[in-house]
C-alpha cells in the first residue's frame, strides 16, 4: 500500500486513465485528475476531481497546487494520461495547423503538468513521473506524421526530465502501448481483431510500478505494452 502519498493523474476518465485511477485508488494513494466541467461524474470512486484544462497554464497551477496541497500526502506522482489521435494525408500534404494540433494535444499537456510539478517532487524528497508514448513514435504508418511525432516528443521530453532530476531523486519513464482496447478505437476500427489489442486494465499495472519504490532503480525506460499487436 502507498498510504501518505498522492499520484496527480491527468487523462483520468479516458478509457486507460480511468483503469489507471481505479488501480491508483486500490494501492491506497491519493489520486488527483484533473477534469474538464461536468466530468467528475466520469471517474473512479475515491478520486479527487479538479475541474481545469490541463493545455491551459492557470488550470494547471491549480491542478498541481491541489495535488500538492495535502501534508499528511505529498505529491510522488505524476501520471500523464492526455493525448488524441487522428490520422491524416502524406507529410508534403498535412497543413502545419493539423500537425501542430497533435503537438498541442500530445505534448502540451504532459510538459505542462510535468514543468509545474517538478519542484513539488523534489521539495517531498523525490518521486515519479510517467508519460504515454505510442509504438506509432517508433514504427509510424502512412498518414501519422503529427500524431508520431508528437508521441515520439514525448519520449525525449521524458529522457529530458530523467536526466536534469536524476541527482533529485526525482525519475521520469515512459510507457508505450499499441494499440489500446477502447471503445473509442472499437469504433475506429470495427474490422480490428480486437483480441490482439492491448487493454487499459493490462497497462495500469505498468503504470503503477513505474510510480513505485519497487522500480527505484529504473529512470530514462521506455517500455513496451504491445499486448499481442
Amino acid at each position: 500500500m502507498s498510504a501518505g502519498r498522492t499520484a496527480l493523474i491527468t487523462g483520468g476518465t479516458g478509457g486507460l486513465g480511468a483503469a489507471t485511477v481505479a488501480a491508483f485508488v486500490a494501492d491506497g494513494w491519493r489520486v488527483v485528475a484533473p477534469v474538464r466541467p461536468g466530468g467528475a461524474d466520469r471517474l473512479p470512486k475515491g478520486a479527487v476531481p479538479v475541474d481545469g484544462d490541463m493545455s491551459r497554464e492557470t488550470d494547471v497551477t491549480a491542478a498541481v497546487a491541489v495535488a500538492a496541497g495535502d501534508p499528511a500526502a505529498p505529491l510522488r506522482a505524476v501520471i500523464n494520461l492526455i493525448g488524441g489521435f487522428a490520422s491524416g494525408p502524406l507529410v508534403g500534404e498535412t497543413p502545419w495547423s493539423d500537425f501542430e494540433a497533435q503537438l498541442l494535444t500530445n505534448l502540451r499537456p504532459t510538459y505542462l503538468v510535468t514543468a509545474a510539478a517538478l519542484p513539488h517532487l523534489v521539495e517531498a524528497g523525490g518521486g515519479s513521473v510517467v508519460c504515454v508514448s505510442s509504438r506509432t513514435a517508433l514504427s509510424p504508418f502512412p498518414g501519422s506524421v503529427g500524431y508520431s511525432t508528437a508521441k515520439a516528443a514525448v519520449i525525449a521530453f521524458a529522457n529530458s526530465v530523467a536526466v536534469d532530476y536524476r541527482k533529485r531523486n526525482v525519475r521520469c519513464n515512459t510507457v508505450v502501448p499499441s494499440v489500446i482496447d477502447t471503445a473509442t478505437n472499437r469504433a475506429a476500427m470495427p474490422d480490428a481483431d480486437f483480441n490482439r489489442w492491448v487493454r487499459p486494465e493490462q497497462i495500469a499495472p505498468a503504470i503503477l510500478f513505474l510510480a513505485s519504490d519497487a522500480s527505484a532503480p529504473t529512470s530514462g525506460a521506455q517500455i513496451p505494452v504491445y499486448g499481442q499487436a
